[in-house]
């Protein structure tokens, strides 16, 4: 069985050199680009199972590129960037982006962001029916949430803003997405009115609310529900 193909978009040759053989150690077949034009030729040539893309590249702008790749490209892009300013990681995940991660950045934690963008990669053919999240499980089809076998009473908007985190699949879901997806255009801006509900929903489903583990905050961009791996994955 072929090995997943990650293409890495930067023009560091330092990041290269310690990603290539990182990724290969991790199964994966490294491949490498140093500008746009060169990363949209190869995804559109050969395409990538997923792509780890720089925003400062010598010839164009990442986002550029992201917006670009996603008028033909379905698969997960991870952002890889210098840029620390929240508005450039909301506008990367708003133009399609399925992560983001920051330079300078740990290997393990760009290899389990893959981890989850692979497992979640290109359209369902069925809608998602349940999720499992530890003791957690979230029923789609019967819009029904247990914890450790128990119903857990969720209001109908508390329900559509979990179901559109989980569906999310570790994502960042931003809080306009969320706002948009669940409330309409009308809130798209009604960051206060998202956290009210966030904070209601951590009460019913977090161990402790106060440090949570299942909807997780990216500070000023948004959320992230977070299933648990298991052991060996």
């Amino acid at each position: 069985m072929s090995r997943p193909r990650i293409l890495v978009v930067d023009d560091e040759p330092q990041i290269h050199r310690f990603l290539t053989p990182a990724l290969d150690a991790a199964g994966y077949e490294p491949a490498r680009a140093d500008t746009g034009a060169q990363a949209l030729r190869e995804i559109a040539r050969r395409p990538p199972d997923a792509v780890v893309l720089d925003l400062g590249l010598p010839d164009m702008d990442g986002k550029a590129v992201l917006i670009q790749a996603r008028t033909f490209y379905a698969g997960p892009i991870i952002i890889l960037s210098a840029r620390d300013r929240e508005l450039e990681k909301i506008e990367a995940l708003d133009n399609g982006a399925n992560d983001y991660v920051e330079k300078p950045f740990g290997v393990g934690e760009l290899l389990a962001r893959l981890r989850v963008a692979l497992r979640e990669r290109g359209p369902r053919s069925q809608p998602l029916k349940t999720v499992q999240a530890g003791d957690l499980t979230i029923d789609f089809d019967k819009h029904l949430v247990t914890r450790e076998g128990a119903p857990v009473r969720l209001s109908p908007k508390e329900f559509e803003v979990l179901t559109a985190l989980a569906e999310g699949g570790g994502r960042v879901i931003t809080h306009k997405a969320l706002l948009l997806a669940v409330w309409g255009a009308a809130h798209g801006e009604d960051t206060q009115y998202l956290r009210v509900f966030i904070g209601q929903l951590r009460a019913k489903l977090e161990a402790a609310p106060s440090a949570p583990t299942l909807i997780v905050t990216e500070p000023g961009v948004g959320y992230r529900f977070v299933v648990p791996e298991k052991p060996g994955e």
